[in-house]
């Protein structure tokens, strides 16, 4: 480090102190963090109303994505057992048949997140209906002249005169 400092011609750094912040205080804070943030997702599933037979979709699609992985794999072993000019269309099959088993997982994740965003608009929608319910503005009665363009600059420059 002196080394250093003389090379570049730096003044020597000064000792760095230690950080004096507990670790016991610092773990309580992101504990509590985590509570709070626990309490507000509890209050929002709470708040919106459930979506039903999500349960039986969701079990629809993890069978369909277990079954063709499990086809999948009888492909595979076949294909690497028969002739080579009959294994490439049993093995292209197979690979059809994982991206089927993809393309379900990518739905019901696809679906989840969907849902999600739907109670996050409604939760949103609700506040800002119930926050325009508390501060409901009175109209404000009022007279309106219409004017053309010119006869408005006229006014304008005629209290401008009025005031110098």
């Amino acid at each position: 480090m002196q080394k250093l400092e003389q090379l570049f011609n730096l003044s020597p750094a000064e000792p760095q102190e230690p950080l004096t912040q507990d670790t016991q205080e610092l773990f309580a804070a992101e504990q509590q963090q985590l509570a709070n943030a626990k309490d507000l997702i509890d209050r929002i599933d709470q708040a919106l109303p459930q979506v039903h037979d999500l349960d039986s979709a969701d079990k629809e699609l993890d069978e369909l994505s277990d079954m063709a992985k499990e086809k999948f794999e009888d492909l595979m072993n076949l294909g690497m057992n028969v002739e080579a000019r009959f294994s490439g269309q049993i093995l292209q099959t197979a690979g059809v048949l994982l991206g089927h088993a993809i393309t379900a997982k990518q739905a019901k994740i696809d679906k989840k997140l969907k849902t999600i965003d739907l109670q996050l608009k409604k939760l949103r929608l609700d506040q800002a209906s119930a926050k325009n319910a508390d501060t409901k503005l009175d109209p404000i009665d009022g007279q309106a002249v219409v004017l053309d363009r010119n006869a408005l600059l006229k006014q304008i420059l005629d209290s401008k005169k009025n005031s110098l």
